[in-house]
């Protein structure tokens, strides 16, 4: 059996495919392509670093591909990417490093002393538990965002930990909504060097990608029926999205990011009123 997949799901990601395959491309023994019908040449790109390029309908619910995405992978692990993101050298030389030990070697890396509680609270949050003695089937990795053209440090934007390296039949995605988290069958550690994230090079793309989540998080509240009356109205538009403010602005320093944390803090606590204002005016 080989030893990594890539798996890639994309949608019109020309400007980014190609940046994101080359920081990997010579690690991988396959990568895994599912497109959702791009109107751009995001398929003409990935083959050209041979890829496996599968055109499949667009999902709402892009977790939905995700799913059948990984189900494609052969290899012994799996690392599942979004277009936009990146790998360091140093997280690339990590991976190769990591795929290659055995579960008793992983759980003798020592993480790094000035990131430890920080790494390891935010797994807390997030309801992964220790491994309780399973194998370790899958691994956080640190995300650093970059927001209008600098990484973001502070607001809650970091760790940012994603689950996306995993054991090949050890991980599923629900896909019952968009934010859930990935299923895992056995333990999670975490890798230590940051993978790159360039979501949000300009603000049109940025709230581009926010009118997509709001759209999504509106239909989200639909399914669940919440409440539709001004005492609801005035929690979830007003009083949720200043407490989401304060929180990421205040607690965890956004501020400290200059102009690019508070419209970080402030778009992402408008989210909740976009969404419900969506949500009030759905049939």
């Amino acid at each position: 059996m080989c030893n990594l997949s890539v798996v890639y799901v994309t949608r019109n990601e020309e400007e980014n495919i190609g940046d994101s395959l080359a920081s990997l491309y010579d690690i991988a023994d396959e990568i895994i392509v599912f497109d959702e019908n791009s109107a751009d040449r995001t398929r003409e790109i990935a083959k050209k670093y041979g890829a496996k390029v599968y055109k499949v309908p667009h999902e709402i619910n892009f977790h939905k591909t995700k799913r059948k995405a990984l189900s494609k992978a052969t290899c012994k692990w799996i690392l599942q990417l979004d277009a936009d993101e990146r790998l360091s050298s140093e997280l690339r030389s990590e991976i190769v490093e990591v795929i290659n030990l055995s579960d008793a070697d992983i759980r003798r890396r020592v993480f790094p002393e000035d990131r430890k509680k920080l790494f390891l609270r935010h797994q807390k949050i997030l309801g992964y538990q220790k491994s309780d003695g399973r194998e370790i089937a899958a691994f956080f990795i640190p995300r650093r965002n970059y927001f209008l053209g600098k990484p973001l440090r502070f607001g809650g934007a970091y760790p940012d930990g994603v689950i996306r390296l995993v054991k090949r039949g050890k991980a599923i995605f629900p896909a019952k909504h968009v934010h859930e988290q990935i299923d895992i069958d056995g333990g999670v550690s975490w890798l230590f060097n940051d993978l790159e994230h360039f979501d949000s090079p300009s603000l049109k793309r940025y709230l581009m990608r926010l009118n997509r989540y709001t759209d999504l998080h509106a239909v989200s509240l639909k399914k669940r029926k919440a409440p539709r009356n001004f005492v609801y109205l005035f929690y979830y538009s007003f009083l949720k999205a200043f407490l989401v403010f304060l929180s990421l602005y205040i607690r965890h320093k956004g501020f400290k990011d200059g102009i690019r944390g508070f419209l970080w803090s402030f778009f992402s606590a408008s989210h909740y009123t976009i969404s419900y204002f969506k949500y009030w005016n759905m049939n």
